[in-house]
């Protein structure tokens, strides 16, 4: 089978339920938005970036170990087993330690109140760390209907108690106080609890999924192997620095903002939920680019062992970069659609969206990229890439969130992946060369930008022009790409 074909059916397979469930989730923002302040939607923001953090400590580069470990021709069998042993004693260890020390976590935090948060969050990191493994074998095993079906009823599971609890059962109190059936949700639903029921949700969708992986997780009967833990550990460690960098650049900003902003803590926590709310409306960028890694990172390691597998990346990041591209211009020619899909008092953050959906395009072209110290053995240059974007995110936060807001957090994020990008590509030409479309890559990024810049001249123009002429550039785009593009399309239609 031509490989961009079976990229493209793996991408749509594997990443049509993770599309429909961000989607999804991505329309809880207005309702979060519009049901809590700015201030509360902080913590939710704040909370998540924890659990980031957390969870790419908690798993370890595993996965990746996982993938590479399994994928050989000299595989042992008992690759499963020895990452599920792992991992469930890593698990184990970190639950316990999180549900003693709770209440001293959350007066650390700042939730003195709330020692709830963190119990559910322990749980809620726990179940998903389990999880990882048993997603990765189905996605290499090629069982994309049951990955999908259990990604599928992890996401109805998540949104449906979130609108149970935040949008049914204060509507039933409300209007229904005296009925029977109100008795009931009174017995199950608490007004307090507000933003907890966000955490609430997640963590019921987190143990449902957990159950129904559980199958995958002990019918095999291979015992771990201690000596093939220790080749695994020792690929996986510069993958879990890579990683805890790497979620420094992510999520840095959103845990450091509250202390640099000037002004009360309400006032700091109010413009950290802004710019929480406004981080997500770039969602679908980071949606194309996680659908993407969830297909790219098996197939990558499945090209290698084919003819020439330079070219089939080289064309990869050609095509991605293309779609990237076209998701930025179909966001910011229309964000002031976008935007309402937040609540009227976020609407003033718009301003970080292009700047963060460029930083987020960096960061796929990195993915990309990275392939060349995955199948050269060499992470320890992937850790050491991200412990460098990890010092531009430190440095740049510190120097611009106290002059600029949460308008300098968003440039750190952008000069962190724009580096992190570039190093990338100087140390795989030496270690791994791949023949990259440069010259294609500036000739689009510079017409897409140009676009977007033609679009501001109508800024203030009326709705029926703004909106017309915005259809108007992205159809000047497409038919841009058709056209360079068109001996490539015929060539590969031919092949197919």
């Amino acid at each position: 089978m031509n490989p961009f074909r079976k990229l493209a059916g793996q991408t749509a397979i594997y990443g049509l339920p993770t599309i429909a469930g961000r989607l999804l989730n991505y329309l809880l923002v207005p309702l979060y938005t519009r049901a809590f302040v700015p201030a509360e939607y902080g913590v939710v923001t704040e909370v998540y970036a924890y659990v980031a953090f957390l969870f790419v400590l908690l798993t370890y580069g595993m996965e990746t170990a996982f993938f590479r470990f399994a994928s050989r021709e000299e595989q042992n069998s008992n690759v499963f087993a020895t990452a599920m042993a792992s991992l469930g004693v890593t698990s184990t260890l970190f639950t316990l330690a999180g549900l003693i020390f709770a209440p001293e976590i959350s007066a650390w935090m700042g939730y003195g109140n709330h020692p709830e948060y963190i119990r559910w969050f322990i749980l809620i990191l726990a179940t998903d760390a389990l999880s990882t493994i048993p997603y990765a074998k189905l996605r290499l095993d090629n069982r994309p209907l049951r990955f999908a079906l259990i990604k599928i009823v992890n996401i109805g599971a998540n949104i449906s108690f979130n609108l149970f609890f935040i949008l049914l059962c204060p509507y039933l109190l409300a209007n229904y106080p005296e009925t029977g059936f109100a008795g009931l949700i009174g017995r199950i639903y608490n007004p307090e609890t507000g933003i907890g029921y966000i955490f609430i949700s997640n963590l019921i969708a987190s143990l449902l999924t957990f159950a129904l992986l559980l199958p995958d997780m002990l019918h095999k009967s291979i015992k771990p192997d201690p000596a093939l833990l220790k080749k695994m550990l020792a690929y996986s460690w510069p993958l879990l620095i890579f990683g805890m960098a790497g979620i420094v650049n992510e999520t840095f900003d959103r845990v450091i903002l509250k202390h640099l902003l000037p002004g009360t803590a309400t006032e700091a926590m109010a413009q950290l939920g802004i710019y929480g709310a406004c981080y997500k409306v770039s969602i679908l960028m980071t949606l194309f680019i996680q659908t993407y890694r969830y297909a790219a990172e098996p197939f990558f390691f499945d090209q290698a062992r084919g003819r020439h597998p330079q070219d089939t990346y080289a064309r990869m990041m050609h095509y991605f970069l293309i779609v990237c591209l076209f998701i930025f211009l179909s966001i910011m020619l229309f964000i002031d659609v976008v935007m309402l899909f937040v609540g009227e008092a976020y609407r003033e953050g718009a301003r970080v969206v292009p700047v963060l959906l460029f930083a987020n395009l960096f960061l796929g072209v990195f993915y990309n990229l990275s392939i060349w110290f995955k199948l050269t053995d060499k992470t320890t240059y992937g850790a050491l890439i991200s412990v460098i974007g990890a010092g531009i995110t430190l440095l740049l936060n510190f120097l611009l969130i106290p002059p600029f807001g949460y308008m300098g957090a968003a440039w750190a994020t952008f000069a962190c992946y724009a580096s992190m990008m570039v190093i990338s590509y100087f140390l795989g030409r030496k270690y791994y060369p791949v023949n990259y479309n440069l010259a294609g890559a500036a000739v689009y990024t510079i017409s897409a930008l140009s676009l977007y810049g033609l679009s501001l001249l109508v800024q203030t123009a009326g709705r029926l022009i703004r909106y017309g002429s915005s259809a108007f550039l992205l159809l000047v785009f497409l038919t841009f790409v058709a056209y360079r593009e068109s001996k490539v399309f015929r060539r590969l239609i031919h092949k197919a």
